[in-house]
């Protein structure tokens, strides 16, 4: 199919201006690409993750080893999706954090600026290596595992995060009603 930009045009949802780098608390979730029951089955209100399920959970554990900034709130790995809440600390000091330049542009009259992007760079980091060993699993190099992007939502205060965190702990049992489930009993 030939790109037609009328058909073919992704906006980031991220906020153009922020830094997700800062500390805090973010809530993420990602979804399986067309929505695809990859991880495991949900019976008697208890989700029983198979062997993909099982990756998406290692990968999402080993973040803090390999971002030593971040702690991991409460998350859940569904049929077909995962939330969690990543938290950002401030860096160690002598640590530096990846970041990415943003650089100037003559045409558009942007100045030089250095901008962190670290919750991208661990979302990035967990979904390509997560799917990397689920296709070396089911034999598959090179089958998209996630959609494209992910939602992310910046949690602003203790009772945001209560909410968010009892909505994490929830999902299991809301699964009948849930807008990802395929099969959604109505």
């Amino acid at each position: 199919m030939k790109f037609d930009p009328t058909k073919h045009n992704r906006h980031s949802i991220r906020l153009p201006e922020y830094d997700y780098s800062q500390p805090g608390a973010y809530f993420v979730t990602l979804v399986t690409r067309g929505r695809e029951c990859l991880f495991g089955d949900i019976k008697d209100s208890e989700m029983r993750l198979n062997e993909a399920g099982w990756v998406v959970w290692d990968v999402w554990n080993f973040l803090p080893a390999r971002y030593p900034h971040i702690k991991l709130g409460a998350a859940v790995v569904m049929p077909n999706h995962f939330h969690g809440i990543v938290i950002i600390n401030n860096a160690p000091t002598g640590e530096a954090i990846p970041v990415r330049a943003i650089h100037e542009s003559p045409l558009r009259g942007r100045t030089t600026e250095r901008r962190r992007m670290t919750l991208p760079l661990v979302v990035g980091y967990f979904k390509m290596n997560s799917a990397r060993r689920i296709n070396e699993i089911l034999d598959s190099s090179g089958i998209p595992v996630w959609q494209r992007n992910y939602y992310e939502h910046i949690i602003r205060d203790d009772e945001e995060h209560n909410c968010i965190h009892l909505y994490i702990e929830s999902n299991i049992y809301n699964w009948v009603m849930d807008d990802e489930n395929p099969v959604k009993k109505i």
